[in-house]
């Protein structure tokens, strides 16, 4: 379809915008544009209809369904998002004082609670706007910890070979030396090799559990204790929280600081670039290091206070996304205990269940019960018969299905990681085992059926590598 630009005509417009009603107030002539301000010029039907175009093309969890590994992409309640367009949410102002924003303080100050609860912290800053950030955050934690006890010859970071890529970044952004260490046979992190990496100048470990496969670390005791023993502090990636929460609480597991990823495990829109939350919860011995201001509840009401004066300082504008939080209380509030129990045994039930389906044919990378996702490889099939896990992807479109994540983690070759969530239902379940069956038996009689796909799509499949090396990410009128 073409872009705005294309469908401009000079001249066109609409009147969306209504008169201004302040004084105009234009800069000096050495300060004003030489060129005209290069913009396209629609009626509202236009626009309507072009943005309207481009919803019908994107795949989402109303269109079908939606497997995309450790992104747990699940409904999200449609309750939420009425509740955070109630005007005494969306239009309170940042800036105004406390006394007269009670009740969004009090949202903080419970949405906090309630997770330190879920994860074994005590307290937690909700200030990081994406996992990664709260990843961030969490790893400034741990190097101002050191930092507070003269302790600057610990600057390394251990880190398993199957993490999400993330947590190098971070590592690196935070200045930090990484050292990753191999997962065993069966997936798991390998203890011996963690005693060997862990001494003297480990800052800490960062560890996701269940990890990026699908497994808990059944040695997670052990794990933090050898970091423990060492002088470091472990770190846990939340991402995954979607297994385990109100099940097992990573607090108890040893972990001193976690970040979630409330726009995944608790039901606030995730995608299309955001917005998200990466709620950033801690162990008391860090609690002075977090982020200021922090919510606390006075004897007059709640107020926003700094931590102490080891704080990181600011992660974030204000007090992060805060409809995000919001949305994810409502969440919480809805489920209550039993139901955030529930809501993890469902997602491990039916990630368990499809993968039991689909070993009828796929080979499992790491055979045994999952948590919430699962990883299978295409390495036999792209070695005999040219068929990869891109080819899988791409062919489950034409069936109304998003492609799961592909060619991660790194550690197994032609991955496809899926993730069904606890949001879907026996028949859906039942439906995508028939259409990722019937693809790969369709693609092993012949391999070239796959080799076209998608077919139904207003674009089929693009040239990747052209794309990936000569972008196109500029419009040039007249080009």
């Amino acid at each position: 379809m073409n872009l705005l630009f294309e469908k401009s005509q000079p001249g066109r417009g609409s009147s969306l915008i209504g008169p201004c009603d302040v004084e105009m107030y234009s800069p000096g002539e050495e300060y004003s544009r030489k060129t005209p301000l290069l913009l396209p010029e629609l009626s509202e039907s236009d626009i309507s209809r072009h943005y309207s175009a481009l919803e019908r093309r994107a795949h989402g969890v109303n269109n079908g369904f939606y497997p995309l590994g450790s992104c747990t992409m699940k409904y999200n309640p449609a309750v939420n998002e009425k509740i955070a367009g109630m005007s005494g949410f969306c239009d309170v102002h940042p800036l105004q004082p406390d006394h007269t924003a009670q009740g969004c303080l009090e949202v903080l100050a419970l949405a906090g609670d309630y997770l330190c609860e879920i994860t074994g912290m005590d307290n937690i800053s909700l200030q990081p706007a994406a996992g990664a950030h709260g990843e961030f955050t969490g790893i400034a934690l741990i190097k101002q910890y050191h930092r507070s006890r003269g302790d600057l010859k610990r600057d390394k970071l251990i880190i398993p070979d199957s993490s999400h890529g993330t947590n190098p970044a971070t590592s690196a952004m935070t200045g930090m030396r990484i050292v990753n260490i191999p997962t065993k046979p069966d997936g798991r992190v390998d203890t011996d090799m963690l005693k060997q990496a862990a001494g003297g100048d480990t800052a800490g470990l960062m560890l996701t559990n269940p990890n990026t496969l699908g497994l808990f670390e059944k040695d997670i005791l052990k794990i933090t204790e050898i970091i423990h023993d060492a002088g470091g502090l472990v770190y846990c990636d939340g991402a995954n929280m979607n297994a385990i929460m109100g099940v097992a609480r990573p607090g108890d597991m040893g972990f001193d600081c976690i970040h979630l990823n409330l726009h995944k495990t608790f039901a606030t829109p995730h995608g299309g670039g955001g917005p998200g939350a990466g709620a950033l919860g801690c162990k008391s011995h860090l609690s002075q290091f977090l982020p200021s201001p922090v919510i606390a509840k006075t004897g007059s009401g709640y107020s926003r206070q700094s931590p102490g004066s080891q704080s990181i300082g600011r992660v974030k504008g204000f007090d992060g996304n805060f409809l995000v939080v919001l949305k994810a209380l409502a969440y919480i509030l809805t489920l209550g205990g039993e139901g955030i129990v529930q809501t993890a045994h469902n997602a491990v039930l039916n990630a368990n269940y499809l993968m039991k389906l689909l070993s009828e044919c796929y080979t499992v990378a790491y055979p045994g019960q999952c948590m919430h996702e699962f990883v299978l490889s295409m390495e036999k099939e792209a070695d005999e018969k040219g068929i990869t896990a891109s080819d899988i992807a791409k062919a489950l479109i034409d069936h109304g299905i998003h492609p799961p994540t592909v060619y991660f983690p790194l550690i197994v070759r032609e991955a496809l990681m899926v993730e069904p969530t606890e949001t879907e239902g026996k028949e859906t379940l039942d439906m995508a085992a028939g259409a990722f069956l019937s693809i790969y038996r369709a693609a092993i009689e012949n391999p070239q059926a796959v080799k076209t796909a998608p077919v139904s799509t207003p674009v089929g499949r693009p040239d990747e590598v052209t794309a990936a090396r000569n972008p196109v990410i500029k419009y040039t009128p007249g080009v």
